[in-house]
Order: structure tokens, then sequence, then C-alpha cells
């Protein structure tokens, strides 16, 4: 594979509490980039808030490298913002984006920049296995990709997290979107251009605890559903009618005893049953309502995405220093 002289990749690393493995992500990122000629590279590591020395062992292999430039925020903003910040302050022509703890193999960013050379905008990974994960949790992240695909208004690759490499022009039209509710893995199919799958074997972590346990992934799959889809207002939609239609023949059936039965006498657990489903379809259709209009709500306040903190390796001038906002600072 031959790049085009001076082609600079940007790789974006958002990291949590991620000390125990850092070290060595670095070590194998530099390796594979260092092997692929003509490439110039830099190492965009985003601390997220962590709570341990992963921002401090950030600066030591920034001491050591500098190609590494370290974006620490004020705080823990989730993972989703940390990758919106790292794009901001990347400057390659591609760009990207992989997680810290080594379950996607620095080792398939080679193949991804073959298909960018050969003209995709932008090569996902597509995990065909996903090894040191319990049944449960693959059982579940299966049923969340086919459900969101099946729900979401655009087709959403199945079996796909953050990894993957994009191309400028689509960097550019990520960080155009203004939403604060980001969810990557929707947001980057919706743009278009050329999108192509690059099949890999995710490992397991190589360190530290995963980040999302099952309530962050329910919070996520949420997010995914509400951000991209309008069927729970469907739904709700469906639930009033649904409710309407068994109120009707409710009123047809009480009708019907009350002219033809002589003995007429009044069922409370019947009332209390109307009562309790009626009450309930109400409940979830304001509970949909809500979470929608929460979204607006947090949309309208305006408040900027994240903050930073400190900011190691970056030059000040260039196409990087122009899209950093001074808000944000």
């Amino acid at each position: 594979m031959r790049l085009a002289a001076g082609t600079l990749l940007s790789v974006v690393v958002p990291c949590f509490d991620e000390e125990a493995v850092i070290g060595e992500t670095h070590s194998r990122l530099v390796a594979t980039l260092e092997a692929v000629p003509d490439l110039d590279f830099e190492c965009v590591y985003v601390d997220d808030g962590s709570r341990d020395a992963t921002l401090e062992t950030l600066r030591n292999l920034h001491r050591a490298d500098a190609r590494v430039r370290v974006l620490a925020l004020s705080r823990n903003f989730g993972h989703e913002i940390a990758v919106t910040a790292g794009l901001k302050c990347a400057a390659g022509d591609a760009v990207v984006l992989i997680d810290a703890d080594l379950q996607d193999p620095p080792e398939i960013i080679p193949e991804m920049l073959e298909r960018w050379r050969c003209g995709t905008d932008v090569a996902y990974g597509m995990r065909t296995e996903r090894d040191g994960e319990t049944r449960f949790k693959r059982w579940t992240a299966g049923v969340f990709y086919r459900l969101l695909n099946r729900l979401a208004d655009i087709p959403i690759p199945l079996d796909t997290g953050s990894f993957r490499l994009m191309d400028r022009k689509v960097v550019d039209a990520f960080l155009a979107m203004p939403e604060r509710d980001r969810f990557t893995r929707a947001m980057v199919p919706w743009i278009g251009f050329r999108q192509e799958p690059v099949p890999y074997r995710r490992a397991a972590r190589a360190a530290g605890e995963t980040k999302y346990p099952f309530g962050k992934m329910l919070r996520l799959a949420i997010d995914g559903i509400l951000s991209f889809s309008l069927a729970p207002l469907r739904l709700a939609t469906w639930l009033g009618f649904l409710a309407s239609g068994l109120a009707l023949a409710g009123i047809a059936y009480v009708l019907v005893l009350r002219l033809l039965t002589a003995a007429w006498v009044s069922g409370w657990a019947s009332l209390l049953v109307a009562v309790l489903f009626l009450g309930g379809v109400q409940l979830i259709c304001l509970g949909i309502l809500g979470a929608y209009l929460g979204r607006i709500y947090g949309e309208v306040k305006r408040r900027p995405l994240y903050l930073v903190k400190e900011r190691l390796g970056f030059p000040p001038t260039g196409r990087r220093a122009m899209r950093d906002e001074p808000m944000e600072d």
C-alpha cells in the first residue's frame, strides 16, 4: 500500500480509567502505523475525566513522543462527547476512531487505510466474533443492533461500534451536526458517502473493566432509538388507538348486558381493570413524550458539549486551531 506523500492520519482514542492498558495501546498503535509507508500520523488521546493515573500516563507518553496529543476534559462527559472532542482536534486527512481497551485491534487500521486509498470514505469495523464477553451480553448486543436497524429512519450496519476510519469530509460533516445526544454509530451512516465494512474478530479487554455495563448499554440503546427514530411516538399513537378500541368494545358489551340481562349487577373488577389499563397506557405515552421533550430542553439550553482543562502537543495555528471554539477552553 502506497499513500500520497505527506498524508496525515489522526487516531482518536477516548480514555476513561485506562491506566492499566494505555501504554500497551500506544505501543501497538505506533508499531502498526510506523509500518505503513509514507504515512505521517498523530495520536489524539482524550482523557474523559479519568479518576486513576490515565492522564499522568498520557502526559508521559507526550513527553516521550511528539506525535502524541493529549486533550483532558474537565470532567467525565461520556464516551460520545469524548469522541466528538477528539475529532474536533484531529487535523488528519483521515481519522481513525478506536477505543483504548484493545478490543478493537490496531492491526486492522492498515486495511482500513487501503480501503480509503481505493476511494472508500468510511471504513467501519464489523465484528464477526466477540471474545471475552458473556453469552448474555452478546445476545443483548445482537438484539440491540437489529432492533435499532429496524426502527431507525436510516440503515445502520449491524455489529459495529465506534471503530472506523473516516475521510476528512466525513469528519467535517460529523462535526457540523450540532445535537447534544450524540450516537456515532448512527450519525456516521446518516452522513452518507461511500461506506464499507472491514470484518474483524473483537478481542477481550487487555486490562481493566468494561465501561459499558448493562445499565449503561440500555441507556445507550434508548438514546440511539430516540435520536434516530420516531417509532416510540408512533407506538404511543397505536397504544392510544388500542385503548380507545378496547374502551368502545367494553361500552358495547356493557350496553348489551344492560339491555338483555334482567338481573344487572355492577362489577368492580372490570371497572378496576379498565381504569388500570387506561392509566398505564396514558403513563407510557406521557413517558415517551417526556423523553423527546427532555431532549428538546437539553438542546435549547445551548451549553457547550464539553470543557477542556488541559491540552498537550497541539499546534497553536493551522486548520486545527480554526476549528477550536473559545468557549471550550
